[in-house]
């Protein structure tokens, strides 16, 4: 739909142009999260359904890595701290394994890329600038100064670039660019002249200059136009059709859209707008965090396939939507039935619905789905086999124990090893196997007797899932602490996955005869 819109557009503008772009930023100056990569994602899933429609397109993938650092990412060494304003391209890798800082983070996230399987055109701001990319924009944008201010003040009411030139010199002296103030503007020259007089604030944190005048010469690359006019420049002059963007965006973007259009004279690109990733305690996830805090795509790829983000990312573009670690299995899970819809193993009557299960399925591989079906384990069964399975034979326990659920009917076993893999990690990092006994109150008891009804008579994951929540209730028991309980005496961990579909994938009668075990007279407290 949003490639037809791009098309629509396109033919609006009267533009013959031979190949289609679509844009995305990489942010430089922190640890790349998920939502880092599924602004990419989305941006390349645009670029292919145009093709898919019968165009020529190319997806650039932008390095913001000109922008200075505006704090130091949890985590980080605090020696950081000193090159706070600079150029992220300016400072030195802390691991010392790369070129810069900027070059460091990016890397992080075109390794993820890669492993998706993105296909894109890589350009650095700090190698444009220094390229003379941006000249012709860098010129037009500081002769129409005043129109720029003006543009911003009407757009979103800051006043700055009324009095200052919209260009970010970095200083001379101290190699900050966030401190330094345009003066002047010599036309013949291309220079402009500065003054590094600090007094920027930046994430709360004041930062003072150190007093440098001098000039730069914009076509040497040491320096940039600032963020309300820097997404025009680009837009101009790499020719871009589409890029979309996160909401606290959306100011930045629409002073943007009328640099490029009244000042470049460049129809600005087709946007859509969408959500952030929250963590489950509702913030959003950000790069400033560490990386123990967010959720990365290198984490991710512990536990499941690069497809599985893929899904997560197409699943829905609008929207803010909280995620955890947790949810990984739901994902793994959700391909799975993708794939068996795909086939013809599920069945859906609704013809609508089949087409956008199929063609989700599809671009979650990047329209280059397998050519049959693969065989199919519930994440969370696998979890607890490899918990349980003794770890010299942790292979042929968990074959045994499938064929014994009916998971290997045909004997395959293709991607198994993958999933063992998967599924290996996530019980090492998310089960503890505990042998100490488990007190059970007498509230406590009664619960899990009904449950036992509850999941003897009760096929429906979702039902199961919610008589915990009410068995909870009934008994006057904090949910928490009677999942807690739960996940003690099926798994021996004290969390797990949701036990509505490890209780359907574990089979009713075993978890049944689990739960007995744990209430008979010799296991009471």
């Amino acid at each position: 739909m949003v490639a037809s819109r791009v098309l629509q557009r396109e033919e609006k503008l009267g533009r013959k142009l031979d190949v289609l772009r679509t844009e995305s930023g990489l942010g430089a100056s922190g640890i790349p999260h998920i939502g880092s990569l599924g602004d990419v994602i989305r941006a390349y899933g645009i670029k292919m359904a145009l093709e898919v429609q019968g165009r020529q397109s190319e997806f650039i993938a932008y390095s913001d890595d000109m922008d200075g650092l505006r704090k130091v990412p949890a985590g980080m060494p605090d020696s950081l701290k000193k090159y706070l304003g600079h150029p992220v391209s300016a400072i030195p890798d802390p691991y010392n394994c790369h070129e810069s800082y900027g070059t460091h983070m990016n890397s992080l996230l075109r390794e993820a890329m890669d492993k998706c399987g993105v296909e894109y055109v890589f350009h650095s701001a700090n190698e444009d600038y220094k390229k003379g990319l941006f000249t012709e924009q860098i010129r037009k944008i500081i002769s129409a100064a005043d129109q720029v201010g003006k543009i911003v003040k009407e757009e979103v009411g800051q006043e700055k670039y009324t009095t200052v030139l919209p260009y970010f010199p970095i200083c001379g002296s101290c190699g900050r660019i966030y401190t330094t103030r345009s003066l002047e503007w010599d036309t013949a020259a291309d220079k402009v002249l500065y003054v590094c007089e600090g007094g920027s604030e930046i994430k709360g944190q004041t930062l003072e200059g150190c007093g440098y005048k001098g000039e730069i010469d914009i076509k040497e690359g040491r320096g940039k136009v600032p963020w309300k006019a820097e997404f025009a420049t680009r837009w101009d002059a790499l020719k871009i059709n589409f890029e979309a963007h996160g909401k606290e965006l959306t100011d930045s973007v629409r002073v943007n859209d009328r640099v490029c259009e009244e000042i470049l004279g460049y129809p600005a690109p087709y946007h859509v707008r969408y959500e952030l990733f929250l963590d489950k305690s509702g913030k959003k996830i950000s790069k400033s965090k560490s990386a123990l805090d967010v959720i990365t795509p290198q984490t991710w790829f512990k536990y499941a396939t690069p497809t599985t983000l893929n899904l997560l990312m197409f699943k829905r573009i609008t929207g803010a939507r909280s995620l955890g670690v947790e949810d990984i299995p739901t994902y793994v899970n959700e391909l799975d039935q993708l794939e068996e819809v795909y086939f013809g193993i599920r069945k859906v009557t609704d013809e609508k619905e089949l087409a956008n299960l199929k063609g989700l399925f599809e671009y979650a591989w990047f329209l280059k789905p397998p050519s049959a079906p693969t065989a199919h384990f519930p994440y969370n069964l696998l979890v607890y086999l490899v918990t349980v399975a003794p770890p010299e034979k942790r292979k042929e326990y968990v074959e045994m124990k499938l064929r014994e659920y009916g998971y290997m009917k045909d004997g395959s076993a293709s991607g198994l090893d993958e999933r063992l893999i998967f599924a290996s990690n996530w019980a090492k990092d998310f089960h503890d196997i505990t042998e100490s006994q488990i007190e059970i109150s007498n509230p406590q008891r009664l619960a899990i007797e009904d449950l036992i009804s509850v999941v003897k008579s009760e096929t429906d994951e979702r039902v199961i899932q919610n008589a915990i929540f009410n068995l909870a209730k009934k008994y006057s028991l904090e949910a928490p602490d009677f999942f807690r309980l739960l996940y003690m005496i099926l798994l021996g961990s004290p969390r797990g996955p949701r036990l509505g579909p490890y209780i359907k994938a574990m089979g009713s009668e075993n978890v049944a005869r689990a739960l007995e075990r744990a209430v008979a007279p010799s296991q009471s407290g």
